[in-house]
């Protein structure tokens, strides 16, 4: 019997331990690694060559949406299910623009993870019952950022004002405010703050605007 290869990428040992010792226990599937941030996990990909990541998004370094990034770019075929505390819309929308094949909610059931990598490595999107409501109102209807859009919210989220990302890009005071509010209404946040917040959270200080 050939056993789906799986790493789980968490920052907090509890819950890797937690998640490993759970999947150990099927005979089809072997925990190959336990990582605690994205960018191990890349330096180690090709070393590891994984059927699923279990990834988590808010890791130190490299977090779980730029390591995704990466990791498809690299091996497209390796089916990333991310697994995370958060069932926000735009979290789940994000994650899944990004190349993630399902996204799983840590309280789930512990059998619920395994239904979710079957079903992944069966080619299929898994949502858990969280995350699918969560999504549901929204799915299929959020508009993504352009890029001129992720290169604005970079400059935001380093906290730049209106007036000196006008400066930056060189566009008109009036244009950045245009896509501020823009992105503020994609991504269903209505503070500044919550902008700083979302891309702390996202990784897109870790990068370019294009790595939202």
């Amino acid at each position: 019997m050939t056993r789906t290869r799986v790493v789980v990428v968490d920052d907090h040992p509890m819950v890797a331990e937690g998640i490993e010792a759970i999947l150990e226990s099927y005979d089809d599937l072997q925990v190959i690694a336990t990582l605690s941030d994205g960018r191990t996990m890349i330096d180690r990909l090709d070393e590891l060559s994984p059927d699923v990541i279990l990834m988590d998004l808010n890791m130190p370094g490299l977090g779980g949406l730029s390591a995704t990034e990466m990791i498809l770019e690299r091996r497209p075929a390796t089916r990333i299910l991310v697994l995370s505390m958060h069932d926000s819309p735009e979290y789940i929308s994000t994650a899944l623009s990004h190349g993630a094949r399902g996204y799983v909610l840590k309280d789930v059931p512990t059998d619920e993870i395994k239904q979710a990598i079957d079903a992944v490595m069966a080619g299929e999107r898994y949502l858990c019952t969280g995350a699918e409501g969560a999504l549901a109102p929204r799915d299929g209807t959020r508009e993504q950022l352009t890029t001129r859009e992720q290169t604005v919210l970079l400059q935001l989220a380093q906290g730049k004002s209106n007036k000196e990302v006008a400066l930056v890009l060189d566009i008109s005071v009036r244009t950045v405010e245009t896509h501020r509010k823009n992105i503020k209404r994609k991504l269903g946040i209505s503070t500044t703050a919550g902008l700083t917040r979302y891309a702390l959270e996202h990784g897109v200080l870790q990068g370019t605007g294009a790595n939202l």
